[in-house]
């Protein structure tokens, strides 16, 4: 299976006066095409450090990252920006939707940055993904007129319009209630039965377990949950 995601000995600390803090301690990670990874841990264990490195929004102290064969290390930040818009996509607890935009153009939004797609075929691109999360009847609303799980929708659309290699959604449940977040989940299995390579962060353990393969992060190590488990 084609592997897309490489991460070995990534290390990443924080210092603040005389206390340095070890985020990420040897970090290593493989993710296959078609991945559904979930990662729990407590706060503080390097989750968001994580997903900050994956994301490109944060570089490592030290260790490989490659994304689609690109060594991200090696890169500039307009080609770091360049590879998170076509081979990334994002969704938070907070959806992070752009409350002066229709639905219909916060989907549109990153594909805007793609200079190989024309405009006609982004809005064709976001109105059949609106489609597939079953918000076309909402697509000229704004985000204030939805309810949180059609907003966290629309995110789920937002991220994986520009087809990435790999969704990192941080919390995607966090702010929803019980019924929303079995939809939300559900549908990040529909994606990912179609293909979808998803990592996750979260601290449920009933949206974990939805993901094939199940990770603990801890004291800035990740490890597989059953190894966690069986040591604690």
């Amino acid at each position: 299976m084609e592997q897309i995601l490489t991460l070995q000995q990534v290390c990443k600390s924080f210092v603040q006066g005389d206390i340095c803090t070890k985020a990420l301690n040897q970090v290593d990670l493989k993710v296959h095409r078609g991945d559904f990874i979930a990662v729990q841990g407590p706060s503080g264990s390097g989750k968001s450090t994580l997903l900050a490195i994956l994301g490109l929004m944060d570089k490592a102290d030290s260790g490989l990252l490659q994304l689609a064969g690109v060594d991200v290390a090696a890169i500039g930040l307009q080609e770091r920006q360049r590879v998170r818009n076509q081979y990334l996509g994002f969704i938070f607890q907070s959806f992070h939707l752009l409350p002066h935009m229709t639905v219909l153009e916060n989907v549109v939004l990153p594909l805007s940055f793609r200079k190989d797609i024309s405009s006609a075929t982004a809005t064709a691109k976001a109105t059949a993904m609106l489609e597939t999360v079953g918000l076309s009847h909402r697509i000229g609303h704004y985000p204030s007129q939805l309810s949180g799980g059609q907003q966290q929708r629309v995110a789920i659309a937002r991220a994986l319009v520009g087809e990435p290699a790999i969704l990192l959604a941080d919390e995607p449940t966090g702010n929803l209630d019980s019924e929303n977040a079995k939809s939300i989940s559900a549908l990040l299995t529909e994606f990912n039965s179609r293909g979808q390579s998803i990592l996750l962060v979260t601290h449920d353990a009933n949206v974990a377990s939805i993901a094939t393969r199940q990770l603990f992060m801890q004291d800035g190590r990740l490890t597989e949950a059953t190894t966690w488990q069986a040591a604690s």
